[in-house]
């Protein structure tokens, strides 16, 4: 018998920092509980990164993987319509792009629910 899964958005299993440098943005990926961390790693790919940005045209993803930490961070490239000095763009620095990240579907097994942060 296979596990009841429930679907989530990302931000209730993990949080996210962005930062930048020129026209590469990177954003971590750091599961609230370790038990978290395996799910996440599995679901959000670099593909799935590719995918979700795709309006930006990243040139490249690079997902690198920390599991002392719990945590992932993807790096971006062509993403900040050139970068903080050459982009027109409200948020130059990318900082909202974590936002957009967390918002991803992620399936859990319904047991991981309780380790959840945010509103059911």
């Amino acid at each position: 018998m296979s596990a009841q899964l429930i679907t989530v958005p990302l931000w209730r299993a993990a949080h996210g920092r962005t930062g930048d440098k020129g026209n590469r943005s990177n954003i971590s990926v750091i599961a609230w509980q370790p038990a978290l961390y395996a799910p996440i790693v599995e679901q959000i790919t670099e593909a799935v990164v590719a995918q979700r940005f795709a309006h930006r045209r990243p040139s490249r993803v690079q997902r690198h993987l920390l599991p002392t930490l719990h945590a992932m961070n993807f790096v971006l490239d062509d993403v900040l319509d050139g970068g903080v000095n050459d982009a027109l763009n409200l948020d130059s620095h990318g900082k909202a792009l974590s936002f957009l990240l967390l918002d991803l579907p992620l399936q859990l097994p319904a047991e991981l629910a309780p380790l959840l942060r945010g509103p059911a």
